[in-house]
């Protein structure tokens, strides 16, 4: 496993991380455990969770991810866990996350990491996220700017206010986001240099073979502002993986959770798909396996989010760190690309 520090911080962290949105919901308390004790036996040093998981949201759900996390860290050495959790943005009607905050204020800010803390059993997070953006922009699916649709939001300095208070107390390392587009990725870093407040380490976006939205903006922005990539969705729920080729009632989260990623309901979704799996298979390689691999490997990748149901699922995505795709295959996966350009954004 390979491991360098995050942006400018001193955040050691695996090129893989456990993302946990699984725990909760479609796992136990015993096979989270399970699950987080055979990563962090395989050189996986790096957690990430959020207030809001377990993944779909709902009330009777909300927060057990981070409590199902916190039972396993209470039993770690600490210092060797580098530990990232998120506080949810408002505006997307789940009035179950803190009386449905209309704000990412200061207020809520405090209340998000003062749950957080607790349910996960410490006194510091290494990585405190910004789930999504407080402003109008196009997320989860949704990949054209609406001007029609602007809204009042919490200024990002005051964000970056409330983020610094937490930083100076000790309850928070650095700062990152998710779900972010390349004008607020920069704004955060204006206001950082501008005012002396947390600079933005890592932004943690959707990232695969049929998603490479990051490469068109953010990555220059990743290179020149030495931010790093947090990696999630490398297999495009599972689609990457195959399985639903083979057998579209297969057992996952699309037929588990009927509706709930409409960005993968794109027209274009599964001629692309069928042509990656065919192109892995044609080289020895899982559909999953070359897909991991793509993602791991990328220069702007800091580290990739990989989620598993099961033992097995996790072992093969372990495993494709150590299947480094050839020169070869990589412009094969070029020449998809400029055919099926992009069609789950």
């Amino acid at each position: 496993m390979d491991y360098l520090c995050l942006g400018d911080s001193d955040l050691k962290v695996s090129a893989i991380c456990l993302g946990t949105m699984t725990f909760g919901q479609q796992n136990t308390e015993a096979e989270a455990h399970a699950q987080l004790d055979y990563a962090f036996a395989q050189g996986i040093n790096f957690i990430d969770t959020a207030e809001m998981y377990p993944v779909p949201p709902k009330a009777e759900t909300c927060t057990r991810t981070e409590t199902l996390v916190g039972t396993w860290l209470k039993r770690q050495p600490r210092a060797k866990v580098v530990l990232a959790t998120k506080v949810a943005g408002p505006n997307r009607s789940m009035a179950w996350i803190r009386g449905g905050p209309k704000a990412l204020d200061r207020a809520n800010i405090r209340e998000a990491i003062e749950g957080s803390l607790k349910r996960l059993q410490t006194d510091y997070i290494d990585l405190y996220q910004i789930h999504w953006p407080a402003r109008n922009v196009p997320m989860f699916g949704r990949f054209q700017f609406d001007p029609t649709q602007e809204m009042a939001a919490v200024t990002i300095r005051e964000q970056l206010e409330a983020l610094a208070e937490l930083v100076r107390e000790g309850k928070v390392r650095y700062v990152g986001l998710s779900n972010e587009h390349p004008w607020g990725l920069m704004e955060f870093l204006r206001l950082a240099m501008t005012h002396g407040l947390p600079r933005v380490v890592s932004i943690q976006n959707a990232y695969s073979l049929i998603n490479r939205s990051f490469e068109f903006g953010l990555a220059e922005i990743a290179y020149r502002e030495r931010v790093g990539l947090l990696a999630y969705s490398p297999l495009a729920f599972g689609h990457l993986s195959g399985k639903y080729l083979d057998d579209p009632t297969a057992p996952g989260r699309v037929t588990h959770f009927k509706g709930f990623a409409q960005r993968y309901e794109k027209p274009n979704v599964q001629p692309a798909v069928a042509a990656y799996a065919a192109l892995a298979r044609r080289h020895g390689l899982t559909p999953a396996e070359l897909a991991l691999s793509f993602v791991y490997r990328r220069w702007f990748t800091a580290s990739t989010l990989i989620g598993a149901t099961g033992m097995e699922q996790l072992k093969e995505n372990l495993g494709a760190w150590g299947k480094p795709l050839t020169e070869d295959i990589l412009a094969e996966i070029e020449a998809l690309h400029l055919r099926y350009m992009n069609p789950a954004p």
